[in-house]
């Protein structure tokens, strides 16, 4: 067995990310109330600096620490450095709202922090109970987070209905877990797979207790019919967070499903079989909930909550399609996973700088953005047509590329329907830019223009979200039209995790 103090060295990382955040925290008792935005920018050198320590100690590292518990790989590296910098960008997206808008700056970025800490060792997880422990870090981080906007009503309606909603996913969970133990005696993913391989007849508690481990991470990734609680809670929260849920949550608890199921399910074939069928339902009924209810909504959180559970059943479809003999999905779920976290940054930085500048947060209240920011109604508009699939864009690419690797392991009909469902959420897309572009822009209660009830309207976006929003935009169409580098390094993660 692996001696504790062996190897320690490669987790510096989640050390100085730990270090970093007691640093803010810290900081945060001394500084005056003027100086309080100072926190982001340490916040940002800390996280810039932790992505240079974590390249240059784990590139091409191939370890198993505490005798297989956590992995330290191109796959783990690969998930660190984009949460890191997608971490980077939410606190560059957050700044002029929480300065503005919100109270205790140092602790939104401590625990903005720590949650990054919690996705870093989900990625890294190859046995249940410590990818238990990673995903309630990376959850009671985002409880407060959600309620961090203690003086609005539904701030805190939103965090008691997801600490609820938490709680019970993480019980179900938590007793999958005790089921599967108690049936095959381990819990690290590579020995499920095989004892799930070895045994001639799976007994019925094994099968509950994989299937509770499973609803309660769909629960965490909101896909149907486990997505009651997005909409209520991305509604509720401040715009920053509801960006991170959208984001960083999700692609963390798909790093986690994706690291299970390729070493826990996968390599018993057999047995993986059984359950693709129950992946392809959910993949179906997720993407197309998400997208056919999107239809009907006004606000705008609201759409984005029912647009991101679209998107969690086109992953789904993807994790549905992982083999062991190719590693074309699993290149498509992390090529998905990137191109759609950027082009949600650079949808959710036009919605926060709106958000900013008018207090408005409905779809009709979008009428002229056009004439009075031109920038950003470009910004978002491309950010909605890469979400809707189209070409020269980022999700153009990642959706091609995943919707391939479906279809070639033999699902054509999930294929089919996803690109189905791509055509819904263009309807919606559409009917957002159609307020941008086409409409005149709405008259507030006096009865006055909204350009002169709120003159921030003409003022240019602070520095920060137009660095999000111009290296977004880039980063979205340099993904559309040439994804190359991107999928090298995405191909050297995936022979890591099936290795």
């Amino acid at each position: 067995m692996t001696s504790l103090s062996e190897n320690i060295d490669l987790l510096t990382p989640e050390f100085a990310l730990a270090g970093l955040a007691f640093l803010v925290f810290a900081i945060d008792l001394f500084l005056p109330e003027g100086k309080k935005s100072y926190l982001a920018l340490l916040s940002i050198v800390g996280l810039i600096a932790i992505i240079v320590l974590s390249l240059v100690m784990l590139w091409d590292e191939q370890e198993s620490l505490y005798d297989g518990l956590l992995a330290v790989d191109n796959f783990a590296l690969f998930f660190k450095v984009f949460f890191l910098g997608m971490g980077i960008f939410i606190i560059l997206s957050s700044i002029d709202f929480v300065e503005s808008k919100l109270k205790h700056q140092g602790e939104f970025y401590g625990l903005l922090l720590f949650s990054i800490l919690g996705m870093n060792v989900m990625a890294q997880s190859r046995e249940l109970l410590t990818a238990y422990i990673a995903l309630e870090l990376l959850s009671f981080s985002l409880y407060v987070l959600v309620a961090y906007a203690k003086d609005s009503a539904k701030s805190n309606e939103s965090a008691l209905k997801y600490i609820i909603v938490g709680a019970v996913s993480s019980a179900i969970l938590l007793y999958g877990v005790s089921m599967v133990y108690s049936t095959l005696g381990v819990t690290k993913f590579e020995d499920i797979a095989v004892g799930l391989a070895s045994a001639s007849e799976v007994s019925p508690a094994l099968w509950v207790g994989v299937g509770l481990i499973l609803v309660g991470l769909m629960f965490k990734v909101s896909a149907a019919p486990f997505h009651m609680w997005a909409p209520d809670v991305y509604e509720g929260a401040p715009y920053p967070v509801t960006a991170y849920l959208a984001i960083g949550s999700k692609a963390a608890a798909f790093a986690l499903i994706l690291r299970l199921v390729s070493e826990g399910f996968v390599p018993a074939a057999e047995r993986w079989e059984q359950w693709q069928l129950v992946f392809a339902v959910l993949a179906a009924a997720t993407m197309l909930v998400g997208n056919l209810v999107a239809l009907a909504q006004k606000n705008l959180k609201r759409l984005m909550a029912y647009s991101s559970i679209g998107h969690a059943g086109f992953i789904l479809a993807g994790i549905t399609a992982l083999s062991f003999d190719s590693d074309l999905a699993s290149n498509g779920v992390m090529f998905y996973l990137v191109g759609y976290s950027i082009t949600n940054l650079v949808v959710f930085a036009a919605i926060i700088s709106f958000f900013n500048m008018t207090d408005k947060e409905m779809i009709t209240d979008l009428g002229g953005l056009a004439d009075r920011q031109p920038f950003l109604a470009a910004c978002l508009g491309m950010g909605l047509f890469s979400l809707a699939g189209l070409p020269i864009f980022a999700g153009f690419t990642m959706k091609f590329y995943l919707f391939t690797a479906v279809a070639a392991e033999g699902f054509l009909w999930l294929a089919a329907l996803a690109v189905f469902a791509s055509l819904i959420s263009l309807y919606y897309y559409l009917q957002v830019l159609r307020q941008v572009y086409i409409e005149p822009a709405p008259l507030e209660e006096s009865g006055a223009a909204m350009l002169d009830e709120h003159p921030a309207l003409t003022k240019i976006p602070s520095l920060s979200l137009l660095t999000v929003l111009g290296t977004g935009a880039g980063a979205m169409i340099w993904l559309g039209v040439y994804p190359r580098p991107l999928i090298g390094v995405i191909e050297a993660a995936s022979r890591a995790l099936l290795s």
